[in-house]
């Protein structure tokens, strides 16, 4: 199969992609910034899987222009796109009183609004191969989290999202699902996160650990999977017991 995985060139995107790759799977992933990144990445699939195909795209998932320009490349370079992962995301921490319109727009316009661009812009492929399972990335914060309201209305969003397009599509062979992680070890989390939620979350998580992205990465393949062809609408937590957040 081909996936394709926005924010694919570090943290929990990379290590999808990665996992991805090592289950025999070509892959397309994008990444805003940071081209050495995702060269980096490319370099680490190629060496785990040599014959399989991966290319990194440079996009900008606010945009829908951009989402189109890259989709209609990626399906020229892999003739077909039968997962899609919307992964990427950014984080703005600000208390709502204080949250200007530009904090709350940007962080809605990537998480949100993008993982939209990208799930309606591969969706007409995937119905015409009768086949495609949609993976959004939400978080654990959808439940809220103090100091992020624009972060948490957007994962929140996300959810709503997947399920009615569970609803639309599911007679079409389509799939739509979100994983939704906790605290897991990333540069968003540790530039993002304060230190008194990863205090919280080493005192309470049962596992008292932060999880490692390659975590992520067989979840994700295993609702790719036809073994999972009757997974549709669910959201599938990857907290380590941990369902909250202050």
């Amino acid at each position: 199969m081909v996936f394709f995985v926005t924010g694919g060139s570090r943290g929990i995107g990379a290590a999808i992609v990665l996992e991805a790759v090592k289950a025999g799977h070509d892959v397309a992933f994008t990444y805003r910034g940071g081209a050495d990144a995702a060269k980096s990445v490319e370099e680490q699939a190629r060496a785990l899987a040599p014959e399989r195909k991966v290319k990194s795209y440079q996009l900008d998932v606010k945009s829908s222009a951009d989402v189109e320009r890259v989709a209609d490349q990626v399906l020229d370079d892999f003739d077909t796109v039968h997962v899609v992962v919307p992964n990427a995301g950014i984080n703005i921490n600000n208390l709502v009183v204080r949250m200007t319109d530009e904090e709350w727009n940007d962080v809605i316009a990537t998480n949100l609004t993008g993982a939209f661009y990208i799930a309606r812009q591969f969706l007409s492929t995937m119905i015409g191969n009768r086949f495609g399972r949609i993976i959004f990335v939400s978080s654990l914060g959808a439940g809220g989290v103090s100091g992020q309201a624009n972060y948490s209305a957007s994962k929140a969003g996300l959810i709503g999202l997947s399920n009615a397009i569970a609803k639309e599509y599911g007679n079409r062979g389509i799939t739509s699902n979100v994983v939704s992680p906790g605290f897991f070890d990333t540069d968003m989390t540790r530039e993002g996160m304060s230190e008194s939620n990863k205090d919280f979350w080493l005192k309470h998580c049962p596992q008292k650990r932060i999880a490692r992205p390659e975590e992520m990465g067989g979840i994700v393949t295993f609702l790719a999977s036809e073994k999972a062809s009757f997974i549709n609408g669910q959201v599938i937590g990857v907290n380590g017991g941990l369902d909250w957040a202050p």
